[in-house]
């Protein structure tokens, strides 16, 4: 029998960096730095420059701000050959936020707040003893915006520092969503319906002499849920170069593009991890994602669940209580009553490739990769800034 030499070494999670070069802090930093030259504001903005922003930014008196929804840092380094121009962007990676997952990431970027201030702190949360299916915005396979007001259920401001409402480049189809008004507020939305007239939008905004432009692609996060990060995740990623060298060639002089992401991905496929039932007796409701489960569970027995949970799963996935999560800054700060009662008991966390299964959630079996959780491919993500000579 293998003896403590063999024990398995657990990992450390990769933790957002709510104090530096996080997503929560980069729009704020943005928006500073195209506060108008002359003013007492961009004095300020110039004098407390962080050291991670890219010094591009610095000097630009536009920004475009492209996200690339699930473009991680580690999934593009190592594809580099693919996307010559992304390429050569100036740059570093930055941490998503926790979890490292759509709703809660892009909400921290467009209010500059971590989850633990926003709410929005998942996939699927609980709300009044019922999940809500955040990106859908749906209660129980309805729609909810009438039931769930996005703006009392996230009432912080959008892209705070603006100088008026910020303009948005989105899929068309985003626009009427729950989700939008939950993160986006009073931001004006350009739709596009395919890539080309995302650049045909950003064109149009840089004319008008918009200082700053929000712009949002979703294409490799469909295809690395759908197919994985094989082939079809390569070509798409070779579209998305493209997509950024179009950007790149309607820009004027004085204005800069900055490319993000909101988190990485990791290739899970078919593999899940089903809760036993001795776990599940004690467990009235999951919410979450596979790679970032929330059990909640019956009052007085989140230590119990989450021993016995540390003993069957402790080696493939982080597994704390709601108090831990909060203690070691998972989430940015101590939740308010509103947002802690969103949160589950006990969560499943995984750093192997792998997801926990929600019986009521089967459509997540589909996924091909997935993201979530705290592992380096899915936490850090690129900040790459672009300007055009001449």
């Amino acid at each position: 029998m293998p003896g403590p030499m063999f024990a398995r070494v657990i990992p450390e999670p990769v933790l957002p960096d709510f104090d530096g070069a996080c997503l929560s802090n980069l729009v704020p930093v943005l928006l500073a730095q195209v506060a108008r030259p002359g003013t007492a504001e961009r004095t300020a903005a110039v004098s407390q420059v962080p050291p991670w922003l890219p010094a591009p930014l610095t000097r630009a008196r536009q920004i475009v701000l492209l996200v690339l929804d699930g473009l991680g840092w580690e999934q593009l380094t190592e594809r580099r050959a693919l996307a010559p121009t992304l390429d050569q962007g100036t740059g570093t990676p930055i941490t998503s936020v926790a979890p490292s997952t759509t709703a809660a990431a892009l909400t921290s970027l467009a209010t500059g707040l971590p989850p633990a201030v926003h709410g929005v702190v998942g996939y699927r949360v609980q709300v009044g003893g019922e999940i809500l299916n955040i990106l859908g915005w749906r209660l129980g396979g309805k729609d909810a915006r009438r039931s769930i007001r996005p703006r009392e259920f996230q009432p912080h401001r959008s892209f705070p520092g603006a100088r008026g409402p910020v303009p948005v480049v989105s899929r068309a189809d985003y626009g009427p969503t729950g989700f939008s008004a939950a993160h986006l507020g009073d931001a004006v939305l350009h739709g596009w319906h395919s890539p080309s007239g995302l650049v045909v939008e950003v064109d149009a905004l840089l004319r008008s002499r918009a200082p700053f432009v929000y712009a949002y692609y979703d294409g490799i996060d469909r295809v690395a849920h759908a197919r994985g990060l094989g082939e079809h995740y390569a070509s798409e990623l070779q579209a998305v170069d493209r997509l950024v060298a179009d950007l790149l060639s309607v820009l004027p002089p004085g204005a800069v593009l900055a490319v993000t992401a909101d988190h990485g991905q990791v290739e899970v496929g078919p593999t899940v991890e089903v809760i036993p039932a001795e776990l599940m007796t004690e467990v009235q409701l999951i919410s979450g994602e596979g790679r970032f489960r929330w059990l909640h569970v019956r009052p007085g027995a989140a230590d119990d669940v989450a021993a016995a949970a540390r003993q069957v799963f402790g080696h493939l996935a982080w597994v704390r209580t709601a108090a831990e999560v909060v203690e070691e800054g998972w989430l940015g700060g101590q939740p308010t009553p509103t947002v802690a009662s969103r949160l589950g008991d006990v969560a499943l966390v995984p750093f192997e490739p792998t997801a926990f299964l929600d019986p009521a959630d089967t459509g997540e079996l589909r996924l091909a990769a997935r993201h979530g959780s705290l592992t380096s491919a899915e936490m850090l993500v690129p900040l790459l800034a672009f300007e055009t000579t001449g």
